[in-house]
């Protein structure tokens, strides 16, 4: 999927990603390739992204980023943004 994360200050991550863990006021969700539709708000927690294309050969490449809130969308065309406040 392609991913971007967004914060008010910079790009975090924007790539191909083979999965983002989040928190939602919801509970958690994990966004995989070809996901439904969805619009989320971001509780504080933690952010996991793993790279869709590892560029080590020890495996694909995960990413952590603390986030105190913020909104997830999962767009048509398997595409995915974050906006957060760090």
């Amino acid at each position: 999927m392609k991913l971007s994360i967004y914060s008010l200050k910079k790009v975090l991550f924007q790539g191909e990603a083979r999965l983002l863990n989040c928190k939602t006021i919801m509970g958690e969700i994990t966004v995989l390739d070809n996901h439904e539709t969805f619009i989320g708000v971001l509780t504080a927690g933690i952010i996991k992204v793993v790279e869709a294309n590892p560029s080590t050969s020890s495996g694909p490449r995960e990413h952590f980023f603390p986030v105190k809130s913020g909104f997830l969308e999962v767009k048509p065309n398997n595409e995915v943004r974050c906006i957060v406040e760090q």
